[in-house]
């Protein structure tokens, strides 16, 4: 029998992307079959790997800072997200997000993969496209 459940995100585990997570609803933590949704703290001056999720969405609400995002297949798009704005980004886009700072970034990220790091995808290749 399924039951409502509820849970402290206090945990952290390392992403393939190269932050660390705080753990939330997943298959894993609640036995979710279709969704998860994390909290992502990054540090002043942190940036993931460039990577995609694999046929699966994502929607990003950003809680606190700003952050940088490179998207596209060639990351040849820029775009700033700022507290209080929502991202969606497509199953299969790659991107690649940092935090230039001087504050923490913060928010809250929701997918339609309830393993969470079952679909990420690196793309090591594209690395070299942003600029540090």
């Amino acid at each position: 029998m399924t039951e409502c459940r509820k849970m402290r995100p206090t945990g952290l585990y390392a992403g393939k992307q190269g932050f660390s997570y705080n753990e939330g609803i997943c298959a894993e933590s609640v036995g979710s079959q279709a969704i998860c949704m994390h909290l992502l703290t990054i540090p002043p001056g942190g940036r993931a790997k460039a990577h995609k999720h694999a046929t699966h969405e994502t929607a990003i609400y950003a809680l606190e800072g700003t952050t940088v995002m490179y998207w596209g297949a060639r990351l040849e798009n820029r775009m700033e997200v700022e507290a209080g704005e929502l991202l969606y980004i497509p199953a299969d886009m790659p991107h690649l997000p940092f935090n230039p700072g001087p504050g923490i970034a913060r928010a809250v990220i929701a997918r339609t993969d309830p393993n969470e790091q079952e679909s990420v995808t690196l793309l090591p290749e594209l690395e070299t496209l942003v600029p540090l």
